[in-house]
């Protein structure tokens, strides 16, 4: 394959994998010419079998959030990094946080660290396709989900200074059924525990939610 077959395949994508540039190839040869060309800085390694076009090539954003869906294929972005997208923490979030099926990794690129948080399959849903650049999009956890999912993974999140520490805000941006019905549906106490200290955050906010939770049930 010559540089200029590559760079019309794979311009307008933000990375590729190697598995893309396979049909009908040589897959060994294919290899070992990426491997030149990251020798060469023309294009960029993120991990194994996925590269990037360097920016003189590339002729759009490698947008971190896109990067993680071809890094794990059964993920979504979550946690903090989707709490930060949908606007509900202030902090900048160094890594690209995510929950996937597959075994739990931290995988360190060029364009950043990106931490993949295990769940069973039971509990991966809750996400949608977001755009997150014009015309490019990738799987995010709702606001609702990414909360729950970081209660779920983070030991003594049950508790009031965990959801305070948050800082959350743009509260208006939780819908407090949904937040009450993903959190029966994972059938976890700590959850249904969570969901009502949250229930009285917004309270105090004196949001326009019905007070129908689970703190009305107690």
């Amino acid at each position: 394959m010559k540089f200029e077959d590559l760079i019309k395949k794979v311009s307008q994508l933000p990375a590729f994998k190697v598995s893309f540039l396979a049909a009908g190839g040589n897959l060994d040869q294919i290899r070992l010419q990426l491997s030149r060309w990251v020798n060469d800085g023309r294009i960029i390694r993120l991990h194994k079998g996925v590269y990037t076009l360097s920016e003189p090539y590339r002729k759009v954003d490698c947008q971190p959030f896109l990067i993680a869906n071809l890094l794990k294929k059964a993920s979504y972005i979550s946690l903090e990094s989707a709490l930060s997208w949908h606007g509900m923490i202030p902090e900048f979030v160094p890594s690209i946080t995510c929950v996937t099926t597959g075994r739990p990794q931290t995988i360190e690129t060029p364009l950043g660290r990106f931490e993949f948080r295990h769940v069973s399959k039971k509990y991966f849903w809750g996400y949608q396709q977001s755009e997150v650049k014009s015309g490019q999009t990738t799987f995010m956890a709702s606001p609702e989900k990414a909360l729950l999912d970081l209660v779920y993974l983070t030991p003594g999140s049950d508790r009031v200074e965990f959801i305070e520490e948050l800082r959350l805000q743009n509260f208006e941006k939780i819908n407090l059924p949904v937040l009450i019905q993903f959190a029966e549906k994972f059938q976890s106490p700590k959850l249904k525990r969570a969901a009502i200290m949250i229930e009285d955050i917004l309270m105090r906010e004196q949001l326009p939610q019905p007070k129908q939770g689970l703190a009305a049930r107690k």
